[in-house]
């Protein structure tokens, strides 16, 4: 698969293809949240006002995907997706309470389904192919790339809108950092992997690619290979999963130029990755992405756009120019919670 196009809107200035070191975002406390460009040129005004904010993030980063790539409309869209459109959820779980469930409007229902994102770019375009959502938690996003491979490679499409989206509320988070996953302490997102402790900081964020079987003189990066895994019972289990996927991809650990990890400051998340950077890519340049996008199950899509953002430049941003050296190879791993697991490979074109 070709990536012809990507679009990302995160907690960083990701928003039309560049991230500049210069230019990270600090965050202080147990959150990032998304820097929002302006909606009005990619979406009619008319509609903005009726969208939730999950909605527009979503919509804006896939319609600019497409407008990268020059294609009216793709063959398919497929997002992924675990928490859905919250802000819409508990608008109306809260306006039927409230209301005793009468006299409901209908319009926070319809748009609080998980497919709603898909389903809006799909409406906005008179696309009629093939539309698809994937909600299975830390694997949402990896589950999308999988589908769109399978449509690609069976020729039942040409070219497919991938995206993975999940947003962060005030509710969601309340619930989450009761049940442990933040830190109860202020923290920088620049110091938080220098200062491994209880819990992480909460993110968001929505990214699309725009993915082809054919090759363009356009593209960002192919993806070579996509693989989850569920709950390995140790490191043994994941350092097999690793040197199988590799195998099965025909590429030697030695070649791989660069490892796009998702350490997250959590001290047992962390654990699994500090074993595989000291062992197995003691070597090699690592990239450790949740400091700019914080942690959410589908942030592996920041990693991707990340990951194909490397590889179109041809260097590490990430490392000093008087080590500079060229990024052909990217492997991406990232666990959700230690229950999903994945990898993804990229190459240049």
């Amino acid at each position: 698969m070709y990536i012809r196009a990507a679009s990302n809107i995160s907690p960083q200035n990701t928003f039309g293809n560049q991230l500049s070191l210069t230019e990270l975002v600090e965050y202080t406390g147990d959150k990032l949240t998304c820097i929002e460009p302006d909606y009005k040129s990619l979406i009619d005004p008319k509609l903005i006002r009726r969208m939730s904010r999950i909605i527009k993030m979503g919509v804006a980063s896939g319609m600019d995907c497409l407008q990268q790539a020059g294609v009216p409309v793709p063959d398919a869209i497929i997002t992924g997706t675990a928490y859905g459109c919250l802000e819409d959820t508990n608008t109306f779980l809260s306006k039927m309470v409230q209301q005793n469930e009468e006299a409901l409007a209908p319009t926070a229902f319809i748009q609080s389904t998980h497919n709603t994102i898909s389903a809006q770019i799909a409406l906005l375009l008179q696309c009629h192919n093939y539309n698809n959502t994937f909600v299975n938690g830390g694997a949402s996003f990896e589950n999308a790339l999988l589908d769109a491979m399978m449509l690609l490679y069976d020729g039942e499409a040409g070219s497919v809108l991938v995206g993975g989206i999940d947003e962060i509320t005030t509710n969601s988070h309340a619930i989450l950092k009761r049940m442990g996953l933040y830190r109860r302490q202020p923290i920088s997102n620049f110091e938080l992997l220098n200062d491994p402790g209880k819990g992480t900081m909460a993110g968001e964020g929505s990214a699309f690619f725009l993915l082809s079987r054919e090759v363009s003189g356009n593209d960002w990066a192919k993806i070579d290979g996509v693989s989850s895994f569920y709950k390995p019972r140790n490191r043994a289990e994941i350092q097999q999963h690793i040197n199988t996927f590799l195998l099965t991809q025909h590429v030697d650990i030695n070649e791989i130029d660069l490892l796009i990890t998702g350490n997250n400051g959590d001290l047992k998340n962390d654990a699994i990755y500090e074993h595989l950077q000291m062992y197995d890519f003691a070597d090699k340049p690592i990239i450790s992405y949740k400091a700019l996008c914080g942690e959410y199950p589908t942030s592996s899509a920041f990693a991707l756009w990340l990951a194909a953002h490397e590889i179109k430049n041809g260097v590490c941003s990430f490392v000093s120019d008087s080590n500079q050296i060229p990024v052909k190879k990217i492997l991406i791993y990232n666990h959700y919670q230690n229950i999903h697991h994945s990898l993804i490979l990229l190459s240049a074109c």
